[in-house]
């Protein structure tokens, strides 16, 4: 359970990421795949992570304390069709590597996508990375709330197939209604 989550600061460039000993989750995904609301429901805090209907928001690697130094949530930068310049998206790429190969404190990584889109060629790219660096990751299934039950239940599948990992290491959730929420919770309890 998260009781507190407060901002700590964001890193611009490779030199402002933090190095510190407390444990941190990434969250990380396509521009608009629901990474800042999906770290203000799981934070209980609705303006935590700054959120928007356009792509790109999240332009920065945001970092926030939750339960007073027990663990850091680090919201990374969307990547694919964010209306941004090449050489934006090129930094923006860096940052995320620079950050995934060099944070000795990362202990896991949540990868969201839209449950309702099939996983794009960098969504795939993205698991292929975590699987090179040997970077614990969960899939995390967002905007549940859009289909019906059993129209989740056969994208779950569907979605696993296309990873080609098992049912069972994807989650479903809805930022708005919150299902999913104890699920997360409780592999982060696991996680930590």
């Amino acid at each position: 359970m998260i009781k507190t989550a407060s901002f700590i600061t964001s890193a611009a460039s490779i030199g402002q990421i933090l190095v510190h000993s407390l444990p941190e989750i990434a969250v990380c995904g396509k521009s608009n795949s629901g990474k800042s609301s999906f770290i203000n429901m799981l934070t209980g805090y609705s303006k935590l992570a700054k959120t928007a209907k356009a792509p790109g928001k999240t332009r920065l690697v945001n970092y926030f304390d939750c339960n007073n130094g027990e663990f850091i949530l680090v919201d990374l930068p969307g990547y694919g069709y964010a209306q941004v310049s090449a050489s934006q998206k090129q930094a923006w790429g860096k940052l995320i590597e620079y950050y995934l190969e060099n944070s000795a404190s990362l202990k896991h990584v949540f990868l969201l996508l839209d449950i309702r889109r099939n996983p794009s060629a960098d969504d795939i790219d993205m698991v292929n990375y975590f699987y090179h660096y040997s970077i614990p990751f969960t899939i995390v299934a967002t905007k549940s709330d859009k289909l019906s039950r059993s129209a989740s239940a056969l994208r779950k599948r569907e979605i696993a197939a296309a990873f080609k990992v098992g049912v069972d290491n994807i989650f479903i959730i809805s930022n708005i209604n919150k299902a999913g929420k104890s699920d997360i919770l409780q592999k982060i309890s696991q996680i930590l």
